[in-house]
């Protein structure tokens, strides 16, 4: 038997409202609430919620022949807390199924693996301490954001005991290689790869509407005669794709439901693959080979690299600002301007200043609310030099001996949560590493005449 294993993605970021020059250093509220919460509450009615039911009744319908997998970035997670806690409901009745695991990720979605060690593993433990929180489950597997994948960062993912990593199946780096088998990290082996067949995943998430595409309409007879053509030695299909697919990026009048509910009586009835979740895939096969990742690889745009968030000297310049100041901020230890802080790192930020229009110009526009890079650009700085004005004015009341203490501690904590935690596979009642944050009392200093160097707008 051969497996189909099914994984969405789940995320939505903490989107910045307006910021003008004129609000810094008066204005500290940079996030557009009314926005962040009307997109929660529409996503939650158009997909989550319909989609969530449509899979427990196939879950119940079938038992455990039907299993499926998710990543929820804990910025998504938040967002339900706060605007629409009837989803953190429904993921949870699909938990308690038994048919769906639930993978680690960074907690606020962001790219931190390609920038600083220390802050990448903070934010993988608040996030799977926020999983054994709501879910009740310790992930194995893991999904760095948006399937970034390189042989480092898959070296410290292996080394923070995970047993699986889900990444993109590039052509440039499979070559004549099939991305569907299991492979493993050259460096730590230990650590075993998923790959997205991007071909069929694509033809789901992208293609399912799009008349002028060949294959249109997809029906499931269709779709489950293409997998029967893949050569039987192949042993996994792995279909990954965004979760917001279902009844956001295609409607409901496209007919995605009615393909999804359709689909595993399909797959049951005329083909020899069943459906499997990653943990149960990599608990099954070996990796056939190890594949050379030396360069970052994502599932994004034609060329599957880091082009959609990093490259342009407008998304180089917000990202090194945004993490110079880690020692400062995680010197200060105050438990509001650190959640600012990682929610400033979510990738969405800079995917937004991306200057790319030729085959993915679309794509870009499409999921941008700004009207241009430019104006992503200003607007995120905007609110960073504000931002890093209150840290320097926190930073200048924490006394010198004591920064130093402070940043010895927060790294040998790090380390030792890594090297000293209990393995993957075991559930821990430990609280998430946001809940470790205390806030330190500061006094408020008398307001200081301070301008930014440059007016950015």
């Amino acid at each position: 038997m051969r497996s189909i294993c099914f994984y969405f993605q789940v995320h939505q970021p903490f989107r910045l409202r307006t910021y003008r020059f004129f609000d810094i250093g008066k204005n500290h509220d940079y996030f557009d609430e009314f926005q962040n919460r009307y997109i929660a509450r529409r996503v939650a009615d158009k997909c989550y919620i319909p989609t969530n039911q449509l899979l427990l009744e196939l879950i119940q319908e079938y038992g455990s022949r039907f299993k499926i997998s998710y990543s929820i970035s804990g910025t998504a997670l938040d967002q339900f807390e706060k605007y629409t806690p009837d989803v953190i409901e429904s993921f949870q009745r699909l938990a308690a199924t038994g048919c769906v695991e639930f993978l680690s990720e960074t907690y606020t979605h962001s790219l931190s693996a390609l920038k600083s060690k220390d802050e990448f593993t903070t934010q993988v433990l608040a996030h799977r301490n926020k999983i054994q929180q709501l879910f009740g489950q310790t992930p194995t597997t893991f999904r760095n954001t948006e399937l970034i994948y390189s042989d480092g960062i898959g070296e410290m993912v292996a080394e923070m005991g995970f047993e699986t990593m889900l990444t993109e199946g590039a052509k440039h780096i499979l070559g004549w290689k099939s991305p569907n088998f299991m492979y493993c990290n050259s460096i730590n082996p230990k650590l075993k790869l998923l790959l997205k067949n991007f071909q069929l995943s694509d033809d789901i998430a992208f293609r399912f509407s799009q008349q002028s595409w060949e294959g249109w309409p997809l029906t499931t007879e269709k779709f489950v005669d293409w997998i029967n053509q893949i050569d039987q030695k192949q042993e996994v299909l792995n279909l990954f794709m965004d979760y917001e697919t279902f009844g956001e990026h295609q409607w409901q009048e496209t007919g995605i439901f009615d393909f999804m509910r359709a689909l595993p009586a399909r797959v049951f009835s005329h083909s020899n693959f069943t459906f499997n979740t990653p943990s149960e895939v990599s608990a099954a096969l070996q990796p056939v080979s190890a594949i050379y990742v030396p360069n970052p690889i994502s599932w994004a745009d034609e060329e599957r690299d880091l082009t959609a968030w990093l490259g342009n000297d407008l998304q180089d310049e917000a990202f090194d600002a945004v993490y110079a100041i880690e020692h400062k901020v995680k010197a200060i230890n105050d438990f509001k301007l650190i959640v600012e802080w990682r929610y400033l790192q979510t990738s969405d930020h800079f995917y937004y200043m991306c200057t790319k229009w030729f085959s993915d110009g679309d794509v870009h526009k499409y999921f941008n609310p700004y009207g241009t890079p430019y104006e992503a650009f200003i607007n995120y700085m905007n609110v960073l030099s504000d931002f890093i004005i209150r840290v320097d004015h926190y930073y200048d009341n924490v006394p010198l001996k004591e920064k130093e203490v402070k940043k010895k501690n927060i790294a040998i904590k790090e380390i030792s949560k890594v090297t000293k935690s209990k393995p993957a596979t075991q559930k821990s009642a430990k609280p998430s590493v946001s809940e470790n944050i205390k806030p330190i009392k500061t006094t408020t200093a008398k307001k200081k005449d301070t301008k930014p160097k440059k007016d950015r707008e």
